[in-house]
């Protein structure tokens, strides 16, 4: 008989009776070498085997063995039915891990991936109440928006929760692995650390928080966000270690999850960009091709007229010279246009901040576009402005070339039988609100955010009956917000008329003594 000498040797089963004699022969004297005070009673059984006398099953007492085999036999099925319920509860915990991660990654909506999560991982461990939340190792609180909850659990949804100060969140993120009190009553740190006036203890004791889990969303060692547990009954509630290893695989499963649905979010968002680029470069060449070809075509057949017709009369020659120069001046926008927009976007305006008159400035403006429109083309103009108003706090330039720009697309949609309104109103605050209102063309609802893209034109670039590269509105953005206002329009749609509002800062409280009643009377007496 060979022996794997590597291997413990625990017994040997066999109905050969040579073997089994020789077995017992061997075992007996080797007792008897380091027993001797066993030897009375094993010299009689090693005669018997030496004279066969052992093949009498009479002799021999089976309910020592019978008793000893039954206890094999039981410990075995017991080690058994563990290992099947065992193996059982691992498949169970791994199908619903599986239909967690299935269903969490099916979706790229961040929410509904959290409040999935939350209402599976909460049913299943039997949770009076499960958090799931996004937050920073960084951040002091977090606002909590998706929870499971039992009827007997008071909810916690919409509130803030609080972080710092928080030692099970301090604890799991200096470890990166999940924390579990057991009973948050004798916990020791829950009645030293306090959260404003009150000990975390209060604050567990008023949301029925008996036993805590904490388990991190982690991707690439990075916090997401946090899943919590709490077992709001009268009695700790105990988590096996393979419980909270199911969490945080979850939890794993949802960071991944997150990542990906804002991944997504991240690619939606340069596709769009994407196509606003491609968007602007169409729309930059069909502009730039009318709003140049245009110009140069009319300034080509005046200089031409004007080399081949040496007779033409000084009159004519002088409607010929008018409207070369006239096509000038708007190739000549055109391209201040694009360095004033190249300017804003790349920071490299140099502002003159100081307090400024409303009313001047809108003056400037008007002269501006009488100068370069004829007044019967012009729709009514009016100026509605208290001459209450506070000084504003502003690069007066850069007003009036915002005010202008507004004006000038108002009478441009606007034809002669309509009413441009120009007025002004002091917001509670630091802010002064102006409207340049109209009665033409009106925007559709769904353009009143366009309107602001650089480019962009009420018409088609083949079937435009107005000038204009599109930039100006653009243009009048960047200005306003550089000086921390917003500009936004308002139309009830085609037809209808439309107002541009745009908020600016009102100057210091003591810049505003020199009031606008006295700049006007300064004004009336030139």
């Amino acid at each position: 008989m060979h022996v794997d000498q590597s291997r413990r040797f625990e017994g040997i089963w066999t109905f050969d009776r040579s073997i089994v004699h020789k077995s017992a022969e061997i075992l007996l004297n080797r007792i008897q070498r380091y027993r001797p005070e066993l030897q009375s009673k094993i010299a009689p059984v090693l005669a018997r085997i030496a004279t066969g006398s052992m093949s009498d099953i009479n002799q021999v007492d089976p309910a020592p063995f019978a008793d000893r085999l039954v206890t094999y036999l039981q410990a075995g099925q017991y080690k058994l039915a563990k290992a099947y319920r065992s193996i059982a509860e691992k498949e169970r915990k791994e199908r619903l891990v599986n239909s967690i991660t299935a269903t969490v990654r099916r979706s790229l909506n961040p929410d509904e991936i959290l409040n999935v999560a939350a209402g599976e991982l909460g049913k299943v461990l039997g949770a009076g109440r499960c958090l799931i939340y996004r937050c920073k190792s960084s951040d002091s609180s977090a606002t909590l928006q998706h929870e499971y909850l039992l009827d007997s659990a008071p909810s916690l949804a919409g509130r803030t929760w609080t972080l710092q100060g928080n030692p099970l969140f301090e604890e799991v993120v200096q470890r990166e692995e999940a924390v579990f009190i057991e009973d948050t009553q004798t916990d020791a740190r829950f009645s030293m650390i306090k959260d404003g006036d009150r000990t975390l203890k209060s604050l567990t004791e008023e949301w029925q928080i008996r036993s805590w889990l904490m388990v991190p969303v982690l991707h690439q060692n990075q916090l997401l966000g946090m899943v919590e547990l709490h077992y709001c009954g009268t009695t700790p509630h105990i988590l096996e270690r393979d419980e909270v290893e199911m969490v945080e695989a979850i939890a794993t499963q949802v960071g991944v999850a997150l990542i990906q649905a804002e991944s997504f979010a991240n690619l939606e968002d340069l596709n769009q960009q994407l196509e606003a680029l491609d968007r602007t470069r169409s729309n930059l060449i069909a502009i730039t091709g009318h709003e140049l070809r245009t110009p140069l075509s009319t300034i080509q057949v005046c200089l031409e007229s004007l080399a081949s017709e040496p007779d033409m009369s000084q009159d004519l020659r002088q409607v010929m010279l008018n409207s070369a120069l006239s096509d000038a001046e708007r190739m000549r926008k055109l391209i201040q246009d694009f360095l004033t927009l190249s300017r804003l976007e790349s920071g490299r305006v140099e502002w003159r901040i100081e307090p400024q008159p409303l009313w001047e400035c809108v003056d400037l403006a008007l002269s501006s576009l009488q100068a370069r429109r004829m007044a019967a083309s012009l729709p009514q103009i009016v100026t509605q402005l208290s001459t209450e108003l506070p000084l504003v706090q502003v690069d007066g330039e850069w007003l009036v070339e915002v005010l202008t720009k507004l004006l000038d697309n108002a009478c441009k949609f606007t034809d002669s039988q309509g009413r441009v309104t120009i007025r002004a109103k002091h917001h509670e605050g630091a802010m002064l609100e102006v409207i340049v209102a109209d009665t033409g063309r009106g925007i559709e609802e769904n353009r009143l955010e366009t309107v602001f893209d650089r480019f962009y034109q009420e018409e088609g670039a083949l079937r435009r009956t107005t000038g204009g590269t599109g930039l100006g509105l653009a243009i009048c953005r960047q200005i306003i917000t550089n000086w921390g206002g917003r500009i936004w329009a308002e139309s009830s749609g085609k037809d209808r008329g439309s107002e541009f509002h745009f908020t600016i800062p009102i100057a210091p409280t003591g810049d505003n003594k020199r009031t606008v009643q006295r700049k006007r009377t300064s004004r009336s007496r030139d």
